[in-house]
C-alpha cells in the first residue's frame, strides 16, 4: 500500500486460483470481457489502450487442458483439489509513471517486466495470459492533481510447474534400467513452485539458527527480490524494492485493493473533517456577523403603529440599532464621497500627464523630423570619414614597406 513517502518501490504479489470460479473471475477481469464493472475506477474508453505482452489463445481452462494432452505439463499424481493456476501482479505506485510520462513509459517497463514474468515462471509457454491494465483510473491521485491519473499494472496468469524425474521402478525387466531416469516432465505442484528457501550466507551455505536449523526465507520474499533485482538490472535504477517484512508481500490482489481504498477512505475521511472545521467556522462568523447588521426586511419590520394617530413606538432596542445604523451610514456616505473626491483629483491628475506626455510626445516627433536631414548627412559624413582615415592608414604602411629595403641597400654598401 502506498506510504506517501516520495519513494517509488516494485511491488510482486502471487495470488492463487484454487476453483474454476476463481480462474473464470480473473479471465473475465483481466480480458475485459463483462458489459459493467463493479469498480467505478474502470473506464471502459481505455480499455483499448490495455497492452497484451501474451494474449490467450482460448479460454484460460480450455488452454490449461490442451497444455496437459499436448504433454507440455503434466498433473500426474496431482490431488483433484489441487491449485493448478496462479496470477502474478507486478506494480508500482502510480506517482512514478506519473512522473515518467505515463503512458508510454509504463509499455517500455512492464514490456521488461513482463521478461522477469518469464524467468519467475520458467518459461513463456506455461503463461496463458499477460497483460498491462492502463484503464484503470487512480482515484485520490486524480481527485488530488485535478487531472486524470491512470494505475499501470501487469497481470500474469500462468501454471505453477516444476521439473521431476521419473525413474525406472523396481519391476523394470531391464535391471540395468532401475533407478535411472525414465523421462522428465513438467509437473503442475503451487506447492513445490512456492516452496521455501534456505537464506544463504556470504560463502552460498545455508544459515542455520541457534537451534541448528535452516533459515528459511519465504518464497513470496525472494519472488519481491527477484522482480526487484530483474528491474535494477533492466535499468531502472530509480526504483526500490517494496518493504521487507510487510504484509504487502502476502496480499491478494483483492485485499491489496481494499487496503488501498482504506487508506484512500481514511485520507477523504480527514479531508473531511478538515473542511467541516473550516465550515463550523465560517458559520460562526456568518452568525456573528448576522447579529451586527440586520438586513433590510428587519429594519423595515421595526416599529409599531400607535393605536391612535400615525406615530410609531419603538422599543428601546429598536432605537439604539437605528441610530446606530444612522451613524454608520453617515460615517460611510462621508467616506464614499472622500473617496470619490480621491478618486476624481487621481482622474484629473491622469489626464493632466497625459496631456503633457503628448505634447512632448508631439514636440519629439517634430524635431526628430527636422533633424532627420541632418543624422542622415551625419551618418554619410562619418563613412566618408572612415573611408579617408583608412586611405591615408594605406599609403603610410606602403610607404613604410618602401622604406625598408632602401634602408637594407644603404647598410649592404656599408658593409
Amino acid at each position: 500500500m502506498a506510504r506517501n513517502d516520495g519513494i517509488d518501490r516494485t511491488v510482486a504479489r502471487n495470488q492463487d486460483l484454487p476453483t474454476p470460479d476463481d480462474v473464470a473471475k480473473i479471465q473475465e477481469h483481466n480480458e475485459r470481457e463483462k458489459d459493467s464493472y463493479s469498480n467505478q475506477d474502470i473506464v471502459p474508453e481505455r480499455t483499448s489502450m490495455n497492452v497484451h505482452f501474451k494474449a490467450p489463445m482460448d479460454d484460460y481452462v480450455k488452454m490449461f487442458e490442451q497444455m496437459e494432452q499436448d504433454g507440455v505439463i503434466s498433473t500426474r499424481g496431482l490431488k483433484p483439489d489441487a491449485i493448478k493456476y496462479g496470477e502474478l501482479v507486478f506494480d508500482v505506485n502510480s506517482a512514478y509513471f506519473y512522473n515518467h510520462g505515463g503512458y508510454e513509459f509504463a509499455k517500455q517497463f512492464y514490456a521488461d517486466a513482463y521478461k522477469a514474468a518469464v524467468e519467475i515462471v520458467g518459461g513463456e509457454q506455461y503463461i496463458l495470459s499477460a497483460v498491462m491494465h492502463a484503464d484503470e483510473r487512480n482515484r485520490a491521485m486524480s481527485e488530488a492533481l485535478g487531472e486524470d491519473v491512470y494505475h499501470y499494472h501487469l497481470h500474469v496468469v500462468y501454471i505453477p510447474v516444476v521439473e521431476k524425474q521419473i525413474l525406472w521402478s523396481k519391476r523394470c525387466k531391464d535391471e540395468s534400467l532401475r533407478g535411472t531416469v525414465k523421462e522428465t516432465i513438467m509437473q503442475v505442484s503451487r506447492s513445490k513452485k512456492w516452496d521455501s528457501k534456505p537464506v544463504l550466507d556470504e560463502g552460498g551455505n545455508p544459515k542455520l539458527n541457534e537451534k541448528g536449523k535452516k533459515i528459511l526465507k519465504s518464497s513470496y520474499s525472494v519472488l519481491q527480490d527477484d522482480f526487484f533485482n530483474f528491474m535494477r538490472n533492466a535499468g531502472y535504477t530509480d526504483v526500490e524494492r517494496g518493504e521487507r517484512g510487510s504484509t504487502e508481500e502476502h496480499l491478494t490482489v483483492t485485499q491489496f485493493k481494499v487496503q488501498a481504498e482504506q487508506q484512500r477512505l481514511e485520507d477523504a475521511k480527514a479531508a473531511t473533517e478538515k473542511q467541516k472545521k473550516k465550515l463550523e467556522a465560517l458559520q460562526k462568523e456568518t452568525k456573528t456577523a448576522k447579529t451586527i447588521a440586520l438586513t433590510v426586511q428587519d429594519i423595515e419590520a421595526m416599529g409599531k403603529k400607535a393605536t391612535f394617530g400615525n406615530n410609531i413606538t419603538l422599543t428601546p432596542d429598536e432605537c439604539d440599532t437605528l441610530k446606530r445604523y444612522a451613524v454608520n451610514g453617515i460615517i460611510a456616505n462621508a467616506d464614499n464621497k472622500r473617496l470619490k473626491e480621491k478618486l476624481a483629483s487621481a482622474e484629473k491628475t491622469v489626464s493632466i500627464w497625459k496631456q503633457r506626455y503628448e505634447a512632448v510626445n508631439e514636440k519629439y516627433m517634430e524635431l526628430k523630423q527636422k533633424a532627420q536631414p541632418f543624422l542622415d548627412a551625419l551618418e554619410i559624413a562619418s563613412e566618408k570619414v572612415r573611408a579617408f582615415i583608412n586611405s591615408i592608414l594605406a599609403r603610410g604602411k606602403e610607404t613604410q614597406e618602401h622604406k625598408a629595403p632602401a634602408r637594407k641597400r644603404g647598410q649592404d654598401m656599408e658593409i
